[in-house]
């Protein structure tokens, strides 16, 4: 049985350029335009777990963060954690236009944030709460590579 490709093991076929369809808007320090290197900039980006993410998800500090049209509604950055874990979970071959452009706000919303860090102790902060609802924990240290 052949393995699916999800998004998380397309960076290994970063090499491949699917789509060559040109991004929504040019980013400074983009890796590629191409459908591989969308992945690859999104999955650079999102440096959380789905099952740390999921979780996060479901306390109530994420909950409470974030932009609400209505003060009963979810936070669009609540809604966007939870397309991400789908995003995750996606078959490489079954990214639509929607999930890569989702991909590419998703990259450019965590480098904005994260270019406006706060001074100080961000441990729980709405800042990192924020960021963490879009998949990256400031906190987390990343892993030296071999």
């Amino acid at each position: 049985m052949a393995e699916k490709k999800t998004a998380t093991k397309a960076a290994g076929k970063a090499g491949r350029k699917v789509s060559g369809k040109p991004a929504a808007h040019g980013r400074p320090g983009a890796e590629s335009d191409s459908e591989a290197g969308v992945v690859r900039d999104f999955l650079s980006a999102v440096n959380m777990t789905p099952a740390r993410l999921q979780a996060w998800l479901d306390s109530d500090e994420s909950k409470a963060v974030g932009f609400k049209g209505k003060p009963t509604s979810e936070s669009v950055g609540h809604r966007s954690g939870r397309r991400i874990l789908r995003l995750l979970a996606k078959d490489h071959d079954d990214l639509t236009a929607g999930d890569l452009a989702h991909m590419r706000k998703v990259t450019g919303y965590v480098h904005r944030h994260l270019a406006q860090r706060p001074d100080g102790d961000v441990s729980e902060t709405p800042w990192r709460y924020s960021l963490m609802n879009w998949g990256h924990d400031p906190a987390r240290r990343r892993a030296k590579k071999r």
